[in-house]
C-alpha cells in the first residue's frame, strides 16, 4: 500500500507578498534589492501596475522614469499618478528650455547693444 505525500507547499512568497517586500525594501532606501524584486514581478506579471509605478519612482534617469510611467498608462488609461508625474516632467523640461532661450536672448543683446556703442565710439571718433 502506497502512502500519499501530502502537496508540497512553497516557501516563496506569492506575488504580492513580493511587492509588498519590494515596496519596504524602496522605503528603507534598498533600491537594487527592490527593483530586483519588481523585475521578478514583472516578468510573471508584465501588466502589475502598481510594480511599473514603482519601477518608474526608482529610477534612475527621467527617459527611464518615463518609459515606466507610460508603460502603466498603456495599462490604465486613467492612472491620475502617472499622468500628472509625465505631464509634470514635460512642464519641468519646457521651463528649463525657456529659461536657456531667455538667457541666450539676454546676451545677444547685451552682445548687439555693446557692438553697437563700440560702432558709435568708432564711428564719432573718426568724424571729429
Amino acid at each position: 500500500m502506497s502512502v500519499s505525500k501530502p502537496p508540497k507547499t512553497s516557501n516563496a512568497p506569492n506575488r504580492e507578498e513580493l511587492l509588498l517586500m519590494a515596496i519596504d525594501a524602496a522605503k528603507a532606501g534598498q533600491k537594487e534589492g527592490a527593483r530586483m524584486m519588481l523585475r521578478k514581478i514583472l516578468a510573471e506579471d508584465k501588466r502589475n501596475e502598481r510594480a511599473l509605478m514603482w519601477m518608474a519612482k526608482l529610477s534612475d534617469s527621467k527617459a527611464e522614469q518615463t518609459q515606466w510611467l507610460q508603460k502603466a498608462l498603456a495599462i490604465n488609461p486613467d492612472n491620475t499618478i502617472a499622468r500628472q508625474s509625465l505631464d509634470r516632467m514635460r512642464y519641468s523640461g519646457a521651463a528649463r528650455d525657456n529659461r536657456t532661450l531667455i538667457i541666450f536672448g539676454v546676451v545677444a543683446a547685451v552682445l548687439v547693444v555693446l557692438l553697437l556703442v563700440i560702432f558709435l565710439v568708432i564711428a564719432t571718433g573718426t568724424l571729429g
